[in-house]
């Protein structure tokens, strides 16, 4: 398929990121209907009220705007439930906020999130691999390796230490 204009664009997984609204986790699908005459659908009609990370369908074929989402609640996308939005008369804006309110990750689900993708990707972190990047020190470059996997030299062990230390007095 040719990437050619701006809606391509729009598609992409970095713009639709950059939106207001970040939909929760169970939303699958969320389709937008407006008609094309008339101002009862202004903010429908506005790229900007679609501007979600999910499959969007656009219908230009109702009479009156509304906005569906269809959420997933366990494997598989048919037992889902559909939630309805009416957004006759309403801004671009108003819209959004609405969206959001029903369907959005609130701001301490978005903070969490946050923080634990930043603690993943600390490397001063240590542990099992599924929460950090190294489980041990001695895979950092320049450290000493593990003595239980790699026998350390002679003279950095503390029984040639004490050995010598013994020699010497």
């Amino acid at each position: 398929m040719p990437m050619k204009g701006r809606f391509p664009i729009r598609r992409t997984l970095e713009y639709l990121q950059k939106g207001e609204v970040v939909l929760k986790n169970r939303v699958k699908i969320l389709t937008v209907n407006y008609n094309t005459h008339g101002q009862l659908s202004d903010g429908a009609s506005c790229p900007e009220s679609t501007n979600c990370p999910c499959d969007n369908e656009l219908f230009s074929i109702s009479k009156t705007p509304w906005i569906r989402a269809i959420t997933q609640w366990s494997g598989s996308v048919n037992d889902g439930e559909q939630v309805l939005v009416d957004v006759e008369g309403k801004d671009h804006k108003q819209i959004t906020q609405h969206v959001k309110t029903i369907l959005g990750k609130t701001d301490e689900v978005l903070q969490a999130e946050a923080l634990a993708r930043m603690e993943a990707a600390n490397p001063a972190n240590f542990g099992p691999k599924k929460y950090c990047l190294k489980e041990c020190i001695c895979e950092v470059e320049g450290q000493v390796p593990c003595p239980g996997t790699t026998p350390l030299p002679k003279e950095m062990t503390g029984k040639y230490r004490a050995q010598m230390a013994a020699a010497q007095d």
